[in-house]
């Protein structure tokens, strides 16, 4: 029988924490919301830094792609890795000890003075940044009161994009003055000091444990179908999510608009998804279903087609622009909320994790594709319609996730009649 729904009685059983159980909802979402902003700054950190960074250390633009794609693998693997982990162990110690790991990862980088050396400590980084989200994400959402799961889980992931965005800040006041270094001291800083506070504070989750291998049990007890379906929706939002944010800007300024204008309107892409992630939370907060995905995913599908047909208008790029970021960032971290409630707290963190690390593959996908378009020729609106295709797949995976929930929901209220 697919289940999907998670345990209300082993939700509510907290494993001894250094806070008090009444306390634990708002520590969580705070210190977790801390995390994943960090992880964020970290994350866009090199794209941040990489036009000082070749200036300085004399190594050609094109050389750096390896060093932002092994952080894009270490991000994989640390997602597939570290959820197995920490349903055996604990959420706590693996999310301090992966944000441990991406502060060092970072701190390390500073010294960096070869591309060979950039991406180790690059790909280091990486695994820890990546072993932390799915970590955070099942931890929020397994401490958080079900009528509120949706908009918290929702709003902590929100600390992502804002970290990217005020890394963009950060970076542009330090790197004149103190160099490229600087971006990295910062960002390898804050996070061992959060680990240091999240040991102190943060509390763990149910004392529920996997036993036997995690990874298998995404597959039994009727799972194995919608494991798979959550795959895919992750692997091809994220495919989107950075096939749009790596190539925008280039497109719409090939199309006549100038570059300057273009990163502000790529800008409104990220920006948007902020608030179609809020907005997102607190409709899952009353319709707690699959259901809103797709139609979120459908949007996005919707609003990337017209992107493709609004020419150089400012106004219809900008507002296309801003519903395709609505939907397809503010789906992914809706997407994050359904997900982990979705699979038991014994296995939670490996749901998670397994889908963020299949995602990934999509991450690294998306911009590779999206420069093949490019040098193809591929005129602008037909590179739209192509982006659309994954939209379009992650709603009819969500729409087959919603049909499987329903029908679930239908088999328990009969067999309890």
């Amino acid at each position: 029988m697919v289940r999907l729904k998670a345990d209300a009685t082993s939700e509510g059983r907290l494993k001894a924490a250094p806070t008090a159980a009444s306390t634990a909802p708002a520590i969580v979402a705070v210190m977790c919301g801390l995390i994943v902003f960090v992880d964020g700054f970290d994350a866009q950190a090199m794209g941040y830094v990489a036009p000082a960074l070749s200036a300085a250390l004399h190594i050609p633009r094109a050389v750096l792609g390896p060093v932002i794609s092994s952080g894009l693998v270490g991000m994989m693997i640390g997602a597939l890795v570290s959820g197995s982990l920490a349903d055996r162990i604990g959420r706590r110690p693996v999310l301090i000890g992966c944000t441990v790991i991406f502060g060092v990862g970072s701190l390390l980088t500073a010294t960096a003075q070869s591309v060979q050396v950039l991406v180790i400590y690059r790909a280091l980084t990486g695994l820890g940044m990546g072993g932390a989200m799915p970590n955070a994400i099942a931890l929020t959402s397994e401490l958080m009161p079900r009528r509120r799961r949706g908009s918290s889980v929702t709003m902590m992931i929100c600390g992502f994009s804002l970290g990217a965005a005020v890394g963009g800040f950060v970076a542009a006041s330090i790197i004149p003055r103190f160099g490229w270094q600087s971006v990295f001291i910062a960002g390898g800083t804050a996070p061992i000091l959060i680990a240091a506070a999240s040991f102190l504070w943060l509390p763990d989750s149910v004392r529920q444990r996997a036993r036997g291998l995690p990874v298998a049990q995404l597959f039994t007890e009727g799972r194995g179908v919608a494991t798979v379906l959550i795959w895919i929706v992750y692997f091809m939002n994220l495919l989107n999510l950075y096939f749009l944010s790596s190539w925008l800007p280039t497109i719409i300024s090939d199309d006549g608009v100038p570059v300057s204008t273009a990163i502000r309107l790529t800008a409104l892409f990220q920006i948007s998804g902020i608030g179609g992630a809020i907005v997102l939370g607190l409709i899952l907060d009353r319709f707690f279903s699959f259901w809103v995905l797709a139609a979120c995913y459908l949007w996005a599908a919707i609003s990337v087609l017209l992107i493709g047909a609004s020419g150089a208008s400012m106004l219809m790029l900008g507002v296309t622009i801003a519903f395709a970021g609505w939907g397809i960032i503010g789906g992914q971290n809706g997407g994050h909320a359904v997900t982990a409630d979705f699979y038991p707290t014994m296995m939670r963190s490996t749901g998670v994790g397994w889908a963020l690390g299949i995602g990934r593959i999509g991450s690294i996908t998306g911009p590779v594709l999206g420069g093949w378009l490019l040098a193809s020729g591929t005129p602008v609106g037909q590179v739209f319609w192509a982006a659309a295709i994954p939209a379009m797949i992650a709603t009819l995976a969500a729409t087959g996730l919603a049909i499987r929930q329903r029908s679930h929901s239908v088999a328990q209220r009969t067999a309890q009649m």
